[in-house]
């Protein structure tokens, strides 16, 4: 998929999961992205992101207009406190929902990928809620332990057969949309106004009903 978005992003609306969990908090599925950044613009609501870094444990207050980015390998959790809802923008035309995502699932799925992959689909609320707590249960271990150099290694180990695909949607999104923006300054350079005879407005609408997301309900755009 080639994404209309300026620049090669991917934006998507979340309405975070509000199932209360083992530690009392509502939310989410914490998970990891391996490639990808990927940046929260809070719409309502209020809530926290807890991460997870070398540098140790995060927790960052959500309130309706926060801006928080994050970068790959930032074990993340979203909080919710009452109604967070979240304009999320992704890098390479959406990939962290496309595939560059890893559960905080304990080891032993982490290191079994038939497993992995069955614990990791969520098709309805039950499922949804079922990898959530799985991920969870990983997620306070990392916490405890912090050992998140074999947590790295097992989430690249599971995604190593999907690099060439990543590097299709980079290529034809991001990679594409950058490289154009270079070929209009040379033309503008050279007194070229071409381009600008494509001049158009583009409006994006939702594809179909809200999916079971990693965080929260999805509007995919």
């Amino acid at each position: 998929m080639v994404t209309p978005f300026p620049g090669g992003v991917g934006i998507s609306g979340l309405r975070v999961y509000d199932w209360p969990s083992v530690d009392g908090a509502c939310g989410g599925s914490p998970h990891v992205h391996l490639a990808c950044s990927e940046c929260y613009y809070v719409i309502g609501g209020q809530g926290s992101v807890q991460t997870l870094t070398p540098r140790g444990f995060a927790e960052t207050p959500l309130r309706e207009g926060t801006v928080a980015w994050f970068t790959p390998g930032t074990v993340h959790r979203l909080v919710n406190d009452g109604d967070l809802r979240i304009i999320v923008i992704m890098q390479n035309s959406g990939l962290p929902e496309a595939g560059d995502a890893v559960f905080t699932f304990p080891p032993e799925l982490l290191a079994d990928e038939e497993r992995y992959l069955s614990c990791a689909q969520a098709s309805d609320e039950e499922s949804a809620r079922k990898r959530r707590d799985l991920a969870l249960e990983g997620f306070l271990e990392l916490r405890r332990s912090g050992d998140l150099q074999a947590f790295y290694r097992a989430a690249a180990r599971l995604k190593r057969n999907s690099l060439d695909d990543w590097e299709k949607r980079w290529r034809n999104g991001a990679l594409a949309s950058a490289e154009r923006t270079g070929e209009h300054l040379d033309r503008l350079r050279d007194g070229d106004i071409a381009h600008l005879a494509d001049a158009d407005v583009h409006v994006t609408r939702k594809e179909g009903p809200q999916r079971f997301g990693m965080c929260g309900r999805l509007d995919v755009y």
